[in-house]
């Protein structure tokens, strides 16, 4: 992730602060700056060759810090602040003992903001390609409130339910990925290496007047122009997988992604479920650590991981803030199912809106679980149906012209 410079003054403008932070872009830098209440006056890309930078020291200790090494290290720190352990030492303690070279680079920078008076929260605040907006909210909402052993449970608990979740999905995709790309070398192999010498054995057999099926004419033609173009059909073809790709991260190519697969048969139930367990865990997880409906609310928006679902919460921001109901917001908007409203209705009307949403999230993990195993269950056959018919269809293109001609060889 990228490394910005910034210097900022305190909002009464009598204090000037330098440093370094990384962020994505400089409008996630000026962002992060706001929340820890500096006024941004400069914020440029630091220089990579920058010795003591932490984003050379992060090169060099490996890279992105492992959702499963950020679980661990989670639920030692909570164990022990719980302990009576000084933050300080916990910190210091976990550093030294880490076995992730990326982790252990960020907390020997977190550990000097802390040592410099820094609250843990703004100094985790600088690294948001680790620690997310959730969990710097919460480890905010626990040091106010003198429970930050709890919270850290909590995080650490809802770290590993979301990459339990991840894993789960990336497992049942990787499956049919692996077949599609099987199938795409397959037929490349089959236009380049095959096809052409089955079209001279025909071409030998019935001469070059040999009338063939309409296919088996598409299937030849289609070879020929791959044999003869290959080194700009394979690299356009490649060219064009990355733009896709490319275009999907970008915001407008984001958003129509999403927007689709949420159309996706049988695929649409699984996204509207996970975002589901993800809203009423994350809500949940910041509201029981006593941060305001309004933050809680536009910060489980950016952790929603759907951009439809998130402009819908991010709207309903406005709402509730004039009056309404959080439970009748969402059941206005159509994309969540009505047991959530309801359910949250009841956590409103009770006082126990967080007790409630865990019920709602364990719900949908569970559901999450049973709807994966039931695509995984489906994509197979329907992946060996689609290889199935594409070999069906070149073999009959092939076959059926050599079984023609050889019989009018015996006649």
């Amino acid at each position: 992730m990228p490394l910005y410079q910034y210097i900022a003054t305190s909002e009464t403008g009598d204090k000037t602060t330098k440093g370094t932070m990384e962020a994505p872009d400089e409008a996630a830098v000026m962002q992060a700056l706001g929340k820890q209440k500096l006024r941004p006056l400069s914020v440029t890309p630091a220089k990579k060759s920058s010795s003591g930078s932490s984003f050379g020291k992060l090169l060099g200790g490996g890279g992105k810090v492992k959702s499963d090494d950020l679980v661990i290290f989670t639920r030692q720190l909570s164990a022990m602040v719980g302990a009576g352990v000084p933050l300080l030492r916990s910190l210091s303690s976990l550093e030294q003992h880490s076995e992730s070279p990326a982790l252990k680079s960020i907390l020997g920078s977190v550990i000097k903001e802390v040592e410099g008076g820094a609250p843990l929260g703004d100094a985790l605040a600088k690294y948001p390609g680790t620690f997310s907006d959730v969990y710097v909210n919460m480890v905010r909402a626990g040091e106010a409130a003198g429970i930050l052993d709890e919270i850290l449970k909590r995080l650490a608990l809802q770290q590993e339910k979301n990459a339990s979740i991840r894993k789960k999905i990336k497992s049942a995709m990787t499956y049919p990925m692996v077949l599609l790309v099987i199938t795409v070398v397959a037929f490349f192999g089959l236009m380049l290496f095959v096809i052409p010498q089955i079209g001279k054995i025909l071409k030998d057999l019935g001469g070059p007047d040999a009338e063939l099926p309409f296919i088996t004419q598409a299937m030849l033609s289609i070879s020929a122009f791959i044999l003869a173009w290959w080194y700009l059909v394979i690299p356009a073809f490649v060219f064009a997988i990355w733009l896709v790709l490319r275009y999907i991260h970008t915001p407008a190519g984001r958003k129509q992604f999403h927007q689709l697969v949420l159309r996706i048969p049988a695929v649409n139930g699984i996204i509207r479920k996970v975002v589901v367990a993800r809203f009423a865990r994350t809500f949940s997880a910041l509201i029981g650590a006593g941060v305001s409906v309004i933050e809680s609310m536009t910060v489980t928006a950016h952790a929603l991981g759907n951009v439809v679902y998130e402009e819908s919460l991010l709207a309903a921001v406005d709402k509730v803030k004039n009056g309404q109901q959080l439970s009748t917001v969402l059941e206005e908007g159509g994309l969540y199912p009505a047991i959530v409203s309801q359910m949250l209705s009841v956590g409103e009307e009770t006082g126990q809106t967080e007790v409630v949403l865990v019920k709602v999230a364990e719900f949908y993990e569970e559901e999450v679980d049973t709807a994966i195993n039931g695509l995984s269950s489906i994509i197979e056959p329907v992946m060996i149906v689609i290889m199935g018919g594409a070999v069906g269809l070149i073999a009959a293109s092939v076959m059926g012209p050599i079984a023609s001609l050889a019989q009018n060889i015996k006649s």
